[in-house]
């Protein structure tokens, strides 16, 4: 009973103190599409996402209900980040639900100019002042809205009177702000370098982000993850863009040292090991504790050779290291794009290809064996089937984008056999496929559901045996690869198929030997994959990328900058006249794969099992499209 009162007590009072007006709130999911729209229009970098953000310590009076519920000492406040605009996932500040949502629209465009503002001073006041500037000027019909915003802001600040020493200074400054005081200001006027956790919080700003120490230097050989060995299905997926930092453990340098206190043990009897990242037992509450914290230590375990399975897979803003110094092994080396720099870096990544030494023999099970029956048929029938030549003197139906060019160009009237026709045909194929796999210690993960959960690795191998058989049968040129890395210096292709080898039980076993490990340096991979499609003689060369998630590794190709390098291998591909084109299974695939491969150029499959089928199916759409 006792507990059960607590309980209630904590609820309401909680309840009472949280402040804001639920009642006109607006969440992060009903405004996303015209917030990415207006962030993208004011020029704000196509690579950055825009992600819910986590709550950390900030400023400011509290009342006496809020000291006595132990709340107001934290909020999700907007921030820009290297790769994300970190918003709330709900606003309830103002009292009207229409207010709450020009906030929102109002931080987008903010977000679009903070990487253009040119503020005049070092310090959060001052570019948030710029970037102020720099939104009204690109967005002169949201101005009428930030005035209202900035009057219901200021009514909401704490009065001065109430506040001392370095607060009152600081919340006077930001008053002066909210009340256009200090638009425009002289370059000659000094302002203070104020920290955003030193005040209340101001919503209608946005903090930088940048308060976490550099990354510790990594080790010259730190220690490489296991290739696919003791590890789980990943546990929740927090969508929550979290600040993280690299931090370096050293509990096994000094093995006598206690990390607890020593006098909160009863008895030596009751005694319990305290090193947790030791323990794979998961007690439901590690989401909580990172709810719990400003900032994520990130660390790796050099003393537990055994990997252990994540707790919570989460959304880290998490400083990159420096890119290694190690020279470069042997291997097809590959360059490297730096976004940062805007130069391509020559001979940056080594790529090495590898062919499975022992290669079990690959027994598909009847369904697998049917599935591929039927994509075999469905690429006959397409292959059978005459195709359309657009824009002809003459022919059985009229082609209307070729009438529309015809009637929109003054001199082609003067023609007297307009190309305006289309007909049916019979072409000649000439097609050489590319089919290049990720094999990331992501694929380890297990999908589809409670039911009948398989594991990721498992449907791409399913799917390169069936497409293997189609494609084989119709005798389509086509070669297959598999591809992981461990930073720069080894990105693995694992060699399944050449397109000079024929499709048979040693190609299916090397299909049949695939396994998950390490992670996703996906431009050095496709780099490569450019450069043996690119050799071929056919007149349509087609670069299917299979994959399950975003570009990765342990360096710096992670966030912005792996997307970054990877959209401009698309673009080398797309240059050589290759069609490269992305069928995925993660299902945020849609936040970043128009970036890389454009609206048309990408597939998600929702349900991972008809993989298979997807692939076959875009697969015929593709070739259809030309002759």
């Amino acid at each position: 009973m006792e507990e059960w009162i607590g309980q209630q007590w904590h609820r309401l009072i909680t309840h009472w103190a949280a402040g804001g007006h639920p009642e006109a709130a607006v969440t992060l999911e009903e405004v996303r599409k015209p917030l990415g729209l207006l962030f993208r229009c004011g020029g704000g970098p196509a690579a950055m996402r825009i992600a819910p953000a986590a709550d950390r310590t900030v400023g400011g009076p509290r009342g006496w209900l809020q000291r006595a519920a132990g709340a107001g000492t934290r909020a999700a406040l907007p921030e820009y980040q290297n790769d994300v605009l970190a918003l709330p996932a709900t606003l309830a500040v103002f009292a009207d639900r229409a207010l709450n949502r020009d906030l929102y629209l109002w931080l987008a465009a903010l977000g679009s100019q903070w990487h253009t503002a040119q503020p005049a001073q070092p310090g959060w006041l001052a570019h948030n002042l710029a970037a102020e500037q720099a939104a009204r000027a690109a967005f002169p019909g949201l101005a009428a809205t930030h005035d209202r915003l900035r009057h219901a802001q200021l009514a909401q600040r704490p009065p001065l009177h109430r506040l001392r020493g370095p607060a009152a200074e600081a919340e006077a400054w930001v008053q002066r702000a909210l009340r256009g005081e200090l638009d425009g200001p002289a370059p000659g006027l000094p302002l203070p370098a104020l920290p955003s956790s030193t005040t209340a919080p101001v919503w209608l700003w946005l903090d930088n982000g940048q308060t976490l120490a550099a990354a510790p230097r990594r080790p010259a050989e730190p220690p490489e993850p296991p290739e696919g060995h003791g590890v789980t299905a990943p546990g929740p997926d927090d969508r929550t863009r979290r600040r993280a930092e690299r931090v370096r453990d050293e509990r096994h340098a000094a093995p006598l040292m206690l990390f607890f206190r020593a006098e909160s043990i009863l008895s030596w009897g009751e005694f319990t090991k305290v090193q947790r990242a030791d323990d794979d037992s998961d007690d439901g509450n590690a989401l909580d504790a990172a709810r719990d914290m400003d900032v994520l230590a990130i660390a790796e375990d050099a003393g537990n050779a055994r990997r252990l399975a994540s707790r919570v897979r989460f959304d880290l803003d998490l400083p990159s290291a420096s890119a290694d110094d190690i020279a470069l092994g042997p291997g097809e080396h590959q360059p490297e794009w730096d976004w940062k720099a805007r130069l391509l870096r020559p001979a940056h990544c080594a790529v090495q290809r590898m062919v499975a030494r022992e290669a079990p023999p690959f027994a598909p099970d009847a369904r697998l064996r049917t599935t591929a029956r039927q994509v075999r048929r469905r690429l006959e029938v397409l292959r059978a089937a005459p195709l359309r030549a657009h824009a002809q003197p003459d022919g059985d139906e009229l082609d209307v984008d070729a009438w529309v060019r015809h009637a929109t160009d003054g001199a082609a009237w003067r023609s007297e056999s307009p190309a305006v026709w289309q007909r049916r045909v019979r072409a000649e194929r000439s097609l050489a496929t590319l089919l290049l796999a990720d094999l990331s210690l992501s694929t380890d993960a297990h999908v589809g559901g409670a039911g009948q959960p398989m594991r990721v690795i498992d449907v791409i191998r399913d799917a390169l045996y069936v497409f293997g058989e189609a494609l084989a049968a119709g005798g389509d040129t086509f070669e297959m690869l598999g591809f992981s890395s461990v930073r720069r210096q080894n990105v693995r292709i694992q060699h399944l198929k050449g397109f000079d080898d024929a499709w048979g039980p040693l190609a299916r076993a090397r299909i049949a030997a695939i396994k998950p490990g390490y992670y996703t340096r996906m431009g050095a991979a496709i780099r490569h994959a450019t450069a043996q499609l690119a050799a071929r003689p056919e007149r349509q060369r087609l670069l299917l990328l299979l994959t399950d998630g975003k570009p990765n590794d342990l360096d710096v190709y992670e966030g912005r900058y792996g997307l970054e390098d990877t959209r401009h291998a698309v673009q080398q591909a797309r240059a050589q006249g290759l069609t490269p084109f992305a069928v995925t299974i993660d299902d945020a695939g849609h936040d970043y794969l128009p970036y890389l491969f454009g609206q048309q150029g990408y597939a998600l499959v929702h349900r991972p099992r008809d993989l298979a089928q997807r692939l076959a199916a875009v697969y015929s759409q593709i070739t259809r499209q030309q002759i």
